[in-house]
């Protein structure tokens, strides 16, 4: 096994990618990434890295991928587990998917200060460690929660509502674009984005 060390404070995107790619398995990566000064203020407030839960054995029916850790998900190191991560739970149920199924990943594993959206860099740095995630994970189906993470698969000028409801192929692999759960919570259970969400939910787990 290489010896990884995490990346120091304000390493650039490629040596966190280098330090990524290097991991031979999930367990390595997690060691190495929950130790990463990359981001600064990132790694300065957060209290954990959010590396992210994924099946405890055999591989991921869906990979679900959203922006960053709230502040639950960094009491807790575990992505998803706050309002958004209840609802996201419940419209997975419903849709006939079970959480434990699946791989919970953001785009940038430490909690911005006071939930800001991620900057530029922290997205550019972090990305290796998404990249490994999805290579050793392999899932057949991805789901980009939200815009932000919409944004890292398909580019920044991707509009959500003109690229949902229907799987686009990314390196060989199923990407579904939905809204983040945070957006069905805003605008209420009877609100747009909670019935596309579902929708497209259901329509991922058809497709499998």
């Amino acid at each position: 096994m290489p010896d990884l060390r995490p990346p120091r404070s304000g390493a650039p995107a490629e040596e966190v990618a280098r330090t990524a790619a290097a991991a031979p398995d999930w367990a390595s990566l997690a060691a190495v990434a929950g130790g990463c000064l990359a981001c600064p203020e990132l790694a300065a407030t957060r209290q954990h890295v959010v590396v992210g839960d994924v099946p405890v054995s055999g591989r991921p029916l869906v990979a679900l991928v959203g922006e960053a850790p709230g502040a639950t998900e960094d009491e807790t190191g575990r992505p998803f587990v706050g309002r958004s991560g209840a609802l996201l739970d419940q419209l997975l149920a419903a849709a006939g998917l079970d959480r434990a199924e699946t791989a919970v990943l953001n785009v940038v594993k430490c909690r911005p200060p006071g939930n800001r959206t991620p900057k530029a860099p922290e997205v550019a740095r972090c990305s290796g460690w998404l990249h490994r995630q999805l290579d050793l994970l392999d899932p057949p189906a991805v789901v980009a929660l939200g815009l932000s993470a919409a944004k890292w698969f398909l580019g920044p000028r991707t509009v959500l509502g003109q690229v949902r409801g229907r799987p686009h192929d990314v390196g060989g692999r199923a990407l579904w674009v939905t809204y983040h759960p945070s957006a069905a919570i805003r605008f209420g259970p009877n609100g747009a984005p909670r019935a596309a969400l579902a929708e497209d939910l259901a329509a991922v787990v058809g497709s499998l």
